[in-house]
């Protein structure tokens, strides 16, 4: 089946090519508006002109890309909460001194060490209306009572903007969380909150009340600690409680995505309404029934789960899906998952970028275009071979669509991901038909003991199975470097392969040597950036100095810490193609592409008759900055995570007088000299 004919999907693909050019150009909403008015003028114009004309047609098929593409860029202006005026990104003030704030509580996040996390929603700053999402962080062992969603709080504090990128190369905390609209953060104590006696009762009090609900009549019933968090993370995506332990066994197993609610379990799901539907005639009445039947569950599903983001996508596109085999077009199950891709994306553009919505619908694709090829290498007539080869050329269909994109953002690939799928699918299928039981019958009443002991063991038999396989290291290779030349390269060699070998052609086959040639040239073009590249950074790791020197692929290490590499180092050489080449105590002068570069750490030794262009503080040294800067006239100075914060806000307000730039790594992050 050609994709590319339908004509929804090249919608579809200039719609996502507008939400791209606005993310990374963001023009202004008024040139967005007049772009997309344009090009609806133009559309109507070439639509009411008579069609005879073949280069008229081209031209309407071209003003339809058109609107596709304006209609990405508006779409995702329009649903950029910080570009409305009422945001509290734009109350500066709020920033830099405390005013009181009234929220409501949405959404619990994974809490740390020290903090309960939540999402919450600002309505009021000083009594004037404002919005936008935010994270609140309270002091654990601060409120006696617990919080609950729905919660309106006031509170007296400032508000603190997210965190820049620390190191280079790591996850961007910062980015991911401005893609979900949340620009700042709060940290309370006890003392600084009011709790409303009032509760808003919206569609997010009733879904975390039913969560609630089910975790308290689990508990009831002696469910065990580890189990029951992996059984909330499989049947209702809830992985706030999970142990990083049995995260990192399905990390290197191959199985992360079983703790994701994503298009595998609402599949399951659906798989099991229809089962439950068999009954029912498939005349023009049952099939409206059935329908609806799936409909209802799934949107009933999405509530008792949170109506989380992943929940919510996969909900959508399985209900097109069903609405798509209800109209009789199996043959167009592309043509439903472009719209369900459409309709999400119209509403949330951000989802683009949500790992989880590219390695979803990427999943699914593949699975949809590249399963029934791989099925045709062998036919197996036993029924439980057979079933084996199915799971197989599932699991592998997957996995080469994913591959690359695994590839670019996690840089680790588990070799044993397919022993994975064929042990777990059986034990998985049974888990989500009597978790969907259990967590129905613990929605209104205590579950019955010998459900939640079957429900409990059969989870135990799968956690087991997944430290076993994850304990074969060796098959686990890590530190992958990959970027977005091999990321589009690669995706062009498996999808011309694909199609070549679906209906082999010599067109075809030049294609498949132009993508083999366009991965040697990304590989060379890589090499030849890597050598070109010379950096020097100042890491900001807590309590540790940790410099680098790049040359090439070489890097050498200065530290005054033991450690050889740690996770920001590893990440750097990940994701720089760089090998660590030496490891040596930091030094006091050093020279990069012609800058003098001064180092004064605790001894406090160094030469006056120095004048550096770069100074790095380290370790607090007890020096008089004033008279280090009069004497040395650097003319940038570096601090890193080393050094007190109280020494360094000293030190920040010296340079200010002096007029010399001062950069801290606890507050801008790593520090880079080409």
């Amino acid at each position: 089946m050609k994709v590319l004919d339908f004509p929804l999907a090249k919608i579809t693909i200039w719609f996502i090519i507008g939400i791209t050019i606005s993310y990374f150009w963001q023009p202004a909403i008024m040139s967005a508006m007049t772009l997309l008015i344009a090009s609806i003028s133009l559309f109507c114009i070439l639509y009411f002109l008579p069609k005879k004309n073949k280069n008229l047609n081209a031209l309407f098929g071209l003003s339809t890309c058109f609107i596709s593409l304006c209609t990405g860029l508006t779409a995702l202006l329009i649903n950029t909460d910080s570009f409305q005026k009422t945001n509290y990104i734009h109350y500066n003030e709020a920033f830099e001194k405390p005013h009181y704030i009234n929220l409501i509580l949405r959404e619990k996040l994974k809490s740390n060490d020290y903090n309960d996390r939540y999402i919450a929603i600002i309505k009021h700053i000083d009594n004037k209306a404002y919005s936008g999402r935010i994270i609140v962080n309270f002091s654990k062992d601060s409120i006696k009572n617990q919080l609950i969603i729905g919660n309106l709080i006031r509170l007296k504090t400032i508000l603190q903007h997210n965190s820049p990128l620390k190191n280079p190369n790591q996850f961007d905390y910062n980015k991911y969380l401005s893609n979900k609209q949340i620009y700042g953060q709060i940290y309370v104590s006890k003392d600084e909150i009011s709790i409303n006696r009032k509760i808003k009762k919206d569609i997010w009090f009733y879904t975390s009340r039913l969560n609630a609900r089910i975790v308290r009549n689990l508990e009831k019933a002696k469910f065990h600690k580890a189990e029951m968090n992996v059984a909330l993370a499989l049947i209702l995506g809830q992985q706030q409680e999970i142990s990083s332990d049995i995260i990192q066994d399905y990390q290197y197993s191959g199985a992360t995505h079983v703790l994701s609610v994503s298009g595998l379990h609402v599949g399951f799901i659906m798989l099991f309404i229809l089962f439950i539907l068999k009954p029912i005639p498939n005349t023009q009445k049952g099939s409206l029934i059935k329908l609806i039947a799936i409909l209802i569950s799934l949107f009933l599903f999405a509530i008792i789960s949170g109506l989380s983001p992943p929940v919510l996508r996969s909900v959508v596109m399985f209900s097109f899906l069903a609405l798509g085999n209800h109209l009789h077009r199996n043959s167009n199950t592309y043509h439903t998952l472009l719209v369900s891709i459409l309709l999400i994306l119209l509403f949330e553009p951000y989802y683009l970028f949500d790992v989880g919505f590219q390695l979803s619908y990427i999943a699914l694709f593949s699975i949809l275009w590249l399963q029934p090829l791989l099925k045709q290498i062998w036919a197996p007539e036993n029924k439980i071979l057979n079933y084996i080869w199915e799971a197989l050329t599932v699991s592998f269909a997957a996995q080469i669509g994913t591959f690359p994109l695994c590839l670019y953002y996690f840089h680790q690939f588990p070799g044993l991901f397919f022993i994975t799928n064929i042990l777990i699918i059986p034990v998985l299928s049974f888990i989500m038909v009597v978790g969907i039981i259990v967590m129905i019958i613990s929605v209104f009443t205590n579950c019955p003991l010998f459900l939640i002991q079957i429900f409990e063991k059969s989870i135990y038999i799968l956690n087991q199975i997944i430290h076993y396989i994850a304990a074969f290291k060796v098959f686990v290779i890590t530190d992958i470097s990959f970027n977005l030349y091999f990321l589009f390269s690669f995706y062009f060699l498996v999808i011309t392969a694909t199609i070549y070998l679906k209906k082999p052609s010599y067109n075809k086959l030049i294609a498949v040597f132009i993508s083999v040639i366009l991965v040697q040239i990304s590989f060379i073009f890589t090499k030849k950036e890597t050598q070109s590249q010379q950096e020097f950074i100042v890491y900001n790791a807590k309590k540790k100095t940790i410099i680098t020197e790049k040359k090439g692929k070489d890097v050498a290490l200065f530290t005054n810490d033991n450690i050889a590499k740690n996770s920001s180092l590893n990440s750097y050489l990940v994701g720089n193609f760089g090998i660590l080449k030496s490891v040596s105590k930091t030094k006091n002068v050093m020279f990069f592409n012609d800058k003098k570069i001064l180092l004064i750490d605790s001894t406090c030794i160094y030469k006056n008759t120095i004048e550096p262009d770069i100074l790095i503080l380290i370790q607090s040294p007890k020096i008089n900055l004033d008279r280090v800067l009069k004497n040395l006239h650097p003319k940038i100075i570096i601090a890193d995570a080393s050094n007190a914060y109280l020494i360094q806000k000293r030190w920040k307000a010296s340079c200010l007088k002096k007029n010399i730039p001062f950069h801290s790594t606890s507050e801008k992050g790593f520090y880079k000299l080409n």
